[in-house]
């Protein structure tokens, strides 16, 4: 009867999904000019004279590049479409046409990752090929899960007007993080919670059990935004903490990460690197009431 519920719970969970999703589509056009990455496909077509001068289908190198016809290796990734075309219009004036046209558009997504844990059916690592909103990547994992809270966070690295990440002598915060209503989204239909997700967004949903579980704590210090004592909570993983704990600052060095662990008159230290969780390359450590997550500075 329980594993029951629970398939009903999950079909229900993403029919909503699914439907809340096709009502309002519009919300794409509020998601910001995407900025290209490596492995994106696009397409680049150049007119000049009233004729159709080139067009082909060019791959964004791991380098960040692009081979353009009559220019040569042009950065894309870090630009949006209106950028790389305005970037590329200029040396045809200077050297080969009179007013070029140039109009490039995507033909293939494959920098958009995003990392999903907490009360959802498949949390993980994934890699979406068009541009992805809360509501999108939550059907994509198949759901929350009956034991959902009514909200999720969402840590984003920050960047600069070029769509690089900042850096800490750049005096700025390296994340934000996100809250989202989720019983206004969710429960209610209210798009304005549906926020446009960026690559490399990582999305912790807690379980609802937190409210009943106030006598357990974790606690999460170092090179994080709000250190402090946090209500422990089933499925709670080393990663989703630090979210919760507002994301890392500028100096933290997240593949430093430890956690400590009182395990009877002994001190257990685990190790993890939170960059390679956040990549999908290992697993991230579910936690126990009592850990502490001690998150140090960079050595840079």
């Amino acid at each position: 009867m329980i594993i029951q519920v629970k398939y009903y719970y999950k079909i229900v969970s993403i029919a909503i999904l699914t439907l809340l999703f096709t009502l309002c589509n519009p919300v794409h056009a509020q998601i910001e000019a995407y900025r290209m990455g490596p492995r994106d496909v696009i397409t680049l077509t150049i007119y000049a004279g009233g004729e159709l001068q080139n067009q082909l289908d060019l791959t964004v190198s791991e380098k960040g590049t692009i081979n353009v016809p009559f220019i040569g290796s042009v950065s894309a990734a870090g630009r949006t479409i209106l950028e790389l075309e305005n970037f590329i219009t200029k040396p045809l004036i200077r050297d080969y046409f009179v007013n070029p046209e140039v109009n490039i558009s995507i033909k293939e997504y494959h920098s958009l990752q995003y990392f999903i844990s907490g009360a959802i059916e498949s949390p993980g690592l994934y890699e979406m090929t068009s541009r992805a909103t809360l509501l999108e990547l939550l059907a994509k994992a198949g759901g929350v899960l009956p034991t959902r809270g009514n909200v999720a966070y969402i840590q984003r690295r920050s960047s600069n007007h070029d769509g690089k990440e900042m850096n800490a002598k750049d005096g700025s915060d390296h994340t934000e993080s996100i809250k989202v209503d989720l019983k206004k989204l969710l429960d209610q239909g209210d798009m304005s919670q549906n926020r446009a997700l960026e690559s490399g967004d990582v999305i912790y949903i807690p379980p609802e059990k937190v409210l009943n579980l106030a006598d357990s704590k974790i606690y999460v210090g170092g090179e994080v935004k709000k250190p402090g004592l946090f209500n422990f909570q089933p499925g709670l993983t080393a990663l989703s903490a630090c979210i919760m704990a507002g994301g890392f600052t500028k100096f933290a060095a997240p593949n430093r990460t430890r956690v400590i662990r009182q395990q009877g008159d002994k001190q257990a230290i685990i190790k993890i690197n939170l960059n390679n969780v956040k990549s999908g390359k290992i697993a991230d450590i579910k936690l126990l009431p009592g850990d502490r997550i001690q998150v140090p500075e960079t050595w840079l």
